[in-house]
């Protein structure tokens, strides 16, 4: 009977199953085939695997939230022209400085200055169409979408007109890379999403309310105008921190927001951000654990988890299309 009891408790609570298995592969990280100084292994590993959940965490919550604003279940804050942006910030970096300019600047410095012009730009979007008069997510949602193809055309221009020689750092910087994290920027990466995550933990009611629609949010008590603007600033944040970290990610938050929708025993906010938080952290930490040790690098962590992201994508895609012809 006791056992039943545990594995039903199990059963009701999947985030306890998600945090145990997310210590053991942080466990595995840190310790499997270590050689040599401790000291050294353990710090060099320990960066990155605080780096790998600072965007796990980032990721994760910044898609439930966009969902959440959105009511949609297929959108992530990548169709806001984020990753593109990126894309086009690091082009025009290697086109006034050149590569070799580029590498001189410290990273700290070039991951404040990424995130300054991300943020700065989306709030001047987020203001402009998501104003007091013009409340209207669609269209937001379609401006990010024309403004990621511009920005993309634009950078796709500015590679033209680069040295051939500096192409490979454009290249390199327009897909996410889980092998070269910049672990220098880590603090300040940490500091903003425990940031955020205090302004989520007080907005959890009010996301939950927010799942009723606008209107019955509305009616309420919710100040809509106010509150969308502050959870599109957040998502922008987190969005800037693991983009500016890693890379562009397009179908990673889709992914783990999927499997939390389908394994969480509630809709509520206060058990669904930390559900997605420590599944997106587990399956960075595990999955380049695997790739890093088992695999010796014989694959590449972003490319599997495009793909399987993007056939997840189809699948909800295909999944809503059956319910609403049924």
């Amino acid at each position: 009977m006791q056992s039943l009891k545990f594995l039903y408790n199990l059963k009701q609570y999947p985030s306890t199953i998600f945090a145990v298995l997310l210590a053991v592969a942080c466990v595995l990280f840190l310790t499997i085939n270590v050689s040599g100084n401790w000291d050294f292994v353990l710090s060099l590993r320990g960066k990155k695997l605080l780096a790998l959940m600072t965007v796990g965490f980032a990721i994760g919550t910044s898609t439930l939230l966009f969902q959440t604003l959105t009511h949609n279940p297929i959108l992530t804050p990548a169709l806001l022209g984020f990753d593109s942006l990126y894309v086009l910030i690091k082009s025009l970096m290697v086109f006034f400085l050149g590569s070799v300019g580029l590498a001189a600047i410290p990273s700290m410095g070039k991951f404040t200055l990424e995130v300054v012009i991300m943020l700065s730009l989306s709030l001047v979007m987020f203001r402009v169409l998501f104003g007091q008069q013009t409340q209207d997510l669609t269209r937001l949602v379609l401006v990010g979408v024309v403004f990621g193809l511009l920005f993309r055309s634009l950078s796709y221009l500015v590679a033209r007109m680069i040295d051939p020689e500096e192409f490979v750092t454009i290249q390199s910087v327009s897909y996410a890379g889980f092998n070269t994290i910049n672990t220098q920027a880590l603090v300040i990466g940490m500091l903003l999403c425990m940031l955020c995550a205090v302004l989520m933990y007080r907005m959890r009611h009010q996301l939950d309310i927010l799942l009723l629609g606008r209107l019955p949010a509305i009616n309420l008590g919710i100040n809509y105008h106010r509150l969308g603007l502050v959870l599109l600033s957040t998502i922008a944040l987190l969005v800037c921190v693991s983009t500016a970290m890693v890379g562009p990610v397009t179908f990673f938050g889709l992914l783990v927001c999927a499997l939390t929708n389908r394994l969480s025993p509630s809709m509520h906010h206060a058990k669904r951000l930390v559900m997605v938080s420590l599944l997106a952290m587990l399956c960075l930490v595990a999955g380049q654990l695997v790739f890093e040790q088992l695999l010796n690098m014989a694959g590449v962590l972003e490319v599997v988890i495009e793909f399987v992201g993007g056939v997840v994508f189809l699948w909800i895609v295909f999944h809503q299309y059956k319910k609403r012809v049924a």
